[in-house]
């Protein structure tokens, strides 16, 4: 039996899952230091499913910790970057399109040193060792810790990143070193961005994963830890102590995932309902589509894995007003009563009217008191709930590819706020146990791997890229803890880059496994995720 938990910005949700089974399932208020909600969480699903810590053989848990401390720009540290091209790259430093809140609070510490390759793995300048050393003394003298290092083209040949670590490290072995080639993809500032924001974030990292760590321990649970990633798969609790980054947008990943899995549903569009967004993304083979474009967090642009997800501000707590008090111009949201929804929405005793009064009004939910929204005018709540399918309608056709309806799948808390019969929709589903579904996904994740990497056909034929591609992948999910019989290759993505000599192409690979069992004792192996 595994253990789900999904760490929300108001309630963490816990699911207890036996096989393909929901065993049951608790909510808890999330609390600021994230330790004590998910202690609560499952200790309330615990006992209230009569079940024992020595029934669980693993616990995976998604949160949005790491993105909202960037979003707030707090609790992150000061932050050098070590960028390896020179005489190139030097008319657009690092830090050139940061917010400037967020480059304050990491500081200017930039240097400027040679090395990089070409597309082709050709060299534009050797390594200076003594270049590196006396960048290494700098950093070291400013009191700063955490180093990004970015080499350009390092997705086609990444030792030069791995040599200066080893250089800087040896002359200040207390350095904490980010590698852009572990975290982004082609294209030097948004993967050289995606560095500085994990290593931004390694020293928080180490004090949450420990927290987790303690939650456990707390809780008497015995069995291994892992954190879900950003592309629907899990990470181990050390790797998560490294890549904070990749926890990016799991919230929405694990939803789902979680959708896909309680609907039977592997191509078509979820909406994921909270209290004050909606999360609007596409199924692809039962996992999140990605992003194909750069990613804006906080204002920062990067280019490691996301998922494709539209948000709305539209959600349980969502404000309902109409112009001069009539129906006509009624408005729903983007403003929302948020966490303050069981105390200020009409059905809980409060003054505000809200999308959960609405739906309620409308019958199509049983929230609260029903009594306190008998009195609404039938054309107000009409044309709000008209307005909420409206916009939802409108998101999923942004979404699709095609004008040709898909199956819509409704999950999270605010998912009564949807009606049957959605426009743009074959199908929509609302499957049991939909309001905690994110935490679901969490719990039936599974281990990955991806490769991104430009061959050149100069060395080697087409086919034997992609075979070697595929290859490594696979190999990459078994180290991180897959069983080896469930591995697949979920996604192959070619581009020809005949623009430039050599024939060109970069192959990017996804594989996907179960988590290993340890069939001597039921629990699952601890593994090392990619």
């Amino acid at each position: 039996m595994r253990i789900g938990v999904d760490v929300g910005g108001t309630n963490t949700d816990a699911v207890a899952m036996s096989g393909d089974e929901v065993a049951g399932w608790a909510k808890a208020v999330t609390t600021s230091d994230v330790t004590a909600g998910i202690v609560t969480a499952v200790r309330s699903l615990l006992t209230g499913n009569d079940l024992s810590a020595a029934e669980i053989g693993a616990v995976m848990i998604g949160t949005t910790h790491f993105t909202n401390a960037l979003v707030e720009g707090r609790r992150l540290v000061p932050t050098a970057v070590v960028r390896l091209g020179l005489p190139a790259t030097k008319g657009i430093p690092p830090f050139i399109d940061w917010p400037d809140r967020l480059r304050e609070v990491l500081g200017d510490h930039v240097y400027l040193c040679h090395g990089g390759h070409e597309f082709d793995g050709r060299l534009i300048t050797p390594i200076d060792h003594d270049e590196l050393r006396a960048a290494a003394r700098g950093i070291a003298a400013k009191g700063v810790r955490s180093v990004a290092v970015a080499s350009v083209f390092s997705p086609v040949d990444d030792s030069y990143e791995h040599e200066a670590q080893e250089v800087l490290l040896d002359e200040v072995p207390e350095l904490d070193i980010s590698l852009s080639s572990e975290i982004g993809r082609l294209g030097l500032l948004e993967r050289e961005n995606a560095a500085i924001v994990n290593a931004c974030l390694r020293p928080l990292a180490e004090r949450t994963v420990a927290g987790l760590v303690e939650a456990l321990v707390q809780l008497g649970l015995d069995c291994p830890l892992h954190v879900s990633q950003n592309d629907g798969t899990l990470m181990s609790a050390d790797f998560a102590r490294r890549y904070p980054v990749a926890t990016f947008a799991s919230g929405p990943t694990n939803s789902m995932r979680g959708a896909a899995f309680l609907s039977g549903i592997r191509d078509g569009v979820v909406i994921d309902v909270g209290g004050t967004t909606s999360d609007i993304g596409v199924l692809v083979h039962g996992f999140p589509r990605e992003a194909s474009t750069a990613v804006s967090v906080a204002g920062v642009r990067t280019n490691f894995r996301m998922p494709d997800v539209l948000s709305l501000g539209l959600g349980g707590g969502s404000l309902v007003r109409s112009a001069n008090g009539v129906a006509a111009g009624v408005t729903v949201g983007p403003d929302s009563v948020g966490y303050e929804l069981t105390e200020r929405a009409l059905v809980f005793g409060g003054v505000e009217l809200t999308a959960t009064d609405v739906a309620t009004a409308a019958g199509m939910a049983e929230i609260g008191d029903a009594n306190t929204v008998g009195a609404l005018d039938e054309t107000l709540v009409g044309d709000a709930v008209d307005r909420v399918q409206d916009m939802l309608a409108t998101a999923v056709e942004q979404m699709k590819t095609s004008a040709d309806p898909v199956p819509v799948v409704i999950v999270g808390g605010g998912g009564v706020l949807v009606r049957d019969g959605l426009a743009g929709a074959s199908e929509t589903i609302r499957p049991d146990h939909f309001s905690v579904a994110s935490a679901i996904g969490a719990a039936i994740a599974q281990v990955g791997a991806e490769t991104d990497r430009v061959y050149s056909m100069a060395a080697m034929t087409r086919d034997q890229a992609m075979a070697e591609a595929r290859n490594v992948t696979a190999q990459r999910a078994i180290e991180a803890g897959a069983e080896p019989s469930t591995v697949e290759i979920t996604d192959v993505d070619e581009i020809p880059l005949t623009y430039l000599p050599s024939n060109a192409i970069r192959v990017r690979v996804k594989a996907v496994g179960d988590l290993a069992l340890d069939t001597t004792n039921g629990s699952v192996q601890k593994g090392t995720s990619t």
